[in-house]
Formats: structure tokens, C-alpha cells, sequence
């Protein structure tokens, strides 16, 4: 397993991009109103829309602006969905087709919500 992405829920895409862009330097990848990533050496920084409808993309929980969620990519999700089933770990969204990818998502014991996606062969995980 390793991590893919952290996703960073914002107020203003806009102003995010030019920050983490302009300020931090971070290279960008693509930007749209709802969805941002920056190419890095290791794994995704990825900004979204706080206030976009995310329940139209699967996703049943909203994030706020200023929090973050991990993402996390696995070779089985099936299994690895299954193990966290057997192990009683909160499950906010079984293993779901979105965006050409399959994502679950569960809780961490503190109520951190995190996304895990099934690798696709010759590419990283699925978000």
C-alpha cells in the first residue's frame, strides 16, 4: 500500500491554486472549479471545491474547508474492504466506481475520514 494523494478541501480555488502554485511552488498539473491537482515527486497534492456538490460524484460525506483527506492505494480493494470490514473500521462508502477508478472510504479512530483506491496495472491508484 502506499499514499497517493492528500486531498485538501478549499473555500476558493482559485486563490488555492495561486498559493500552493505561486507560493509554495508546487508544479500544477490541471485545475478546474472543483478539482486541482499538483504533480509532485511522490504523491498528488489534490485541492477540492468545498462547495461543490461532491454527493454528485459518490461521495456522501462533505468535507470542510481547511481539512484534508489521505488517499491511500491497494492492488485489491476488494480484500483490503473486506479486512476492514472483518476489523470493524467505520465504511462511509463500500468499493464504488468514480472517475475510472474504484474508491472506498472509511474512518480512522479519531473520525478522519480516508479514501483508499484500487491500483490500475502500469498506474497509481484510483481517487
Amino acid at each position: 500500500m502506499r499514499i497517493n494523494y492528500a486531498m485538501v478541501f478549499v473555500s476558493d480555488m482559485d486563490r488555492s491554486v495561486a498559493f500552493y502554485r505561486d507560493v509554495v511552488g508546487l508544479p500544477l498539473k490541471f485545475q478546474s472549479p472543483g478539482w486541482s491537482e499538483f504533480a509532485t515527486e511522490g504523491a498528488t497534492l489534490a485541492l477540492h471545491s468545498s462547495r461543490e456538490d461532491i454527493a454528485a460524484y459518490g461521495n456522501t460525506s462533505s468535507g470542510q474547508a481547511g481539512s484534508c483527506r489521505p488517499g491511500f492505494g491497494v492492488g485489491d480493494l476488494d480484500a483490503f474492504h473486506q479486512r476492514m470490514v472483518t476489523q470493524q473500521v467505520p465504511c462511509i462508502q463500500p468499493p464504488t466506481p468514480v472517475f475510472g477508478a474504484r474508491v472506498a472510504q472509511y474512518t480512522d479512530p479519531d473520525g478522519l475520514q480516508f479514501s483508499v483506491g484500487e491500483s490500475r496495472a502500469g498506474a497509481g491508484a484510483g481517487k
